[in-house]
């Protein structure tokens, strides 16, 4: 994980009826997704999807991964001139290919153990998809998936199991052209948190990602992560080459997407249109559980042994021109660009065009206001014409601090109220919304709030 991860984000039983109707229902969705049991085979590509790459690791209690499919990271750091030490993130343990650290337990699973030696020393387990050609078409789509479990130690100050794709120009030069190859880091968690983020790396060192952070959902909450094994995913969505989007899930609901349009169309097009490899890694110490508990980890006390265990891992894509790309529902952010337009220091409402990602339109399809309902008080509103299954509101306080939320529905009335404000704060906003399947962004609306 050279590079992928300093500060806030930055890499990385159902009845059987019961989970069959799910998966069918995925599948109609698009989406790959899993009921929380272990052992759970692969499961199959939503119609019109293929699998390109699965893995249910099955081989026999205490065995190593097969070579052919799987390669392991030793040491701590790619073994490449002008490569970081330390895997480029201050972790401090050292990865081997010992069946101490990384094995199949005998019941359909990848085990990844951190374990600290009698002298302090900590050995763990990084490995990476020999195969480097996932890659959504242009027209089409590409779903990384796995299930897996997070590790829970009884003190867990500087764990951070993550599971990340990067780009494939990666390998033959150690990482040393990161972020600009592309980094898609879809679960981390830190300090045994039992949360999750997910963030996107791509240009230059401090450039439009914002790296070494990168553009990230920042922790979310992921309830019964460390007991249970959860589905977690990413989904390259180019079936618009000129609107393209990253999708995160977590148990096929969407959690966190980044446009196209968030950055410049050379940095995307570096960054995401090509092949990736995946990886899974159990990392102690570093950048990342450093800034979450300002700090420097790990504890004393942290426990040596708690694993990140994984189930099944899918790789699945469309055929270029497919449309198929699941339900959309979850929190959007991240940093967006375009034309801002309609200024005014009353109440902000009217009609205007929808946005371009992800679909387009061109009849008046929604209604935006914002308006003081307090003191210090803005109500931001939002009305599609077509029912959404989700409406976001991002906006700006005189122009600083990017806010996201997933707004409230009352009626197909969306609302999302914003407090603190002193007189004469202007308040830039705009919005992504659900319509009959894509999404879509609006232009960006201002208000002056007055007391």
């Amino acid at each position: 994980m050279l590079m992928r991860k300093n500060a806030p984000a930055g890499r990385r039983a159902l009845p059987a009826v019961l989970g069959a109707l799910l998966l069918l229902l995925a599948g109609a969705l698009g989406l790959s997704v899993t009921g929380g049991s272990a052992a759970a085979a692969v499961p199959g590509p939503p119609a019109g999807w293929t699998t390109v790459f699965s893995d249910d690791f099955n081989g026999a209690s205490g065995s190593g991964l097969n070579r052919a499919d799987w390669l392991y990271d030793t040491g701590t750091g790619y073994g490449y001139p002008g490569a970081a030490t330390m895997w480029g993130t201050g972790e401090i343990e050292t990865a081997t290919d010992s069946t101490a650290n990384v094995y199949q337990d005998g019941s359909g699973h990848l085990v990844i153990k951190p374990i600290k030696d009698a002298s302090g020393h900590w050995t763990s387990g990084r490995i990476e998809t020999q195969r480097t050609d996932f890659a959504a078409p242009a027209g089409g789509q590409l779903e990384i998936s796995a299930s897996l479990k997070q590790p829970a130690p009884a003190s867990g100050l500087g764990y951070w199991p993550a599971f990340w794709a990067m780009g494939a120009d990666a390998r033959p030069v150690g990482a040393t052209n990161w972020p600009s190859i592309g980094e898609l880091d879809i679960m981390e968690d830190v300090n045994a948190l039992s949360q999750h983020s997910t963030t996107f790396h791509c240009g230059v060192w401090a450039g439009e990602c914002h790296d070494p952070d990168g553009i990230s959902s920042g922790l979310q909450a992921c309830s019964g992560c460390q007991t249970g094994f959860h589905t977690y995913s990413v989904v390259i969505d180019r079936t618009n080459t000129a609107a393209e989007q990253l999708r995160f899930l977590l148990d096929g609901q969407v959690t966190y997407t980044v446009n196209e349009n968030q950055v410049s169309t050379g940095t995307w097009q570096a960054a995401v249109d090509h092949g990736f490899f995946a990886i899974f890694d159990v990392a102690i110490g570093g950048s990342y559980p450093n800034k979450v508990c300002g700090c420097t980890s790990p504890s004393a006390d942290i426990s040596s042994g708690a694993a990140m265990t994984v189930d099944w891992i899918a790789v699945n894509r469309t055929n270029s021109g497919s449309s198929s790309s699941g339900a959309s529902t979850g929190t959007s952010s991240g940093t967006s660009t375009g034309a801002t337009s309609g200024t005014s220091t009353g109440t902000t409402s009217g009609t205007t065009n929808g946005g371009s990602s992800g679909g387009s339109t061109s009849a008046p399809d929604y209604t935006a206001g914002a308006a003081t309902t307090g003191s210090g008080q803005v109500r931001i509103t939002f009305v599609p014409t077509t029912p959404a299954a989700y409406v976001d509101v991002h906006y700006l306080v005189n122009g600083a601090g990017q806010q996201n939320f997933r707004m409230a529905n009352s009626g197909g009335t969306w609302t999302q109220t914003v407090n603190g404000l002193a007189n004469g704060t202007v308040l830039t906003y705009w919005f992504t919304y659900e319509k009959n399947g894509p999404q879509y962004d609006t232009p960006h609306f201002t208000y002056t709030y007055s007391g």
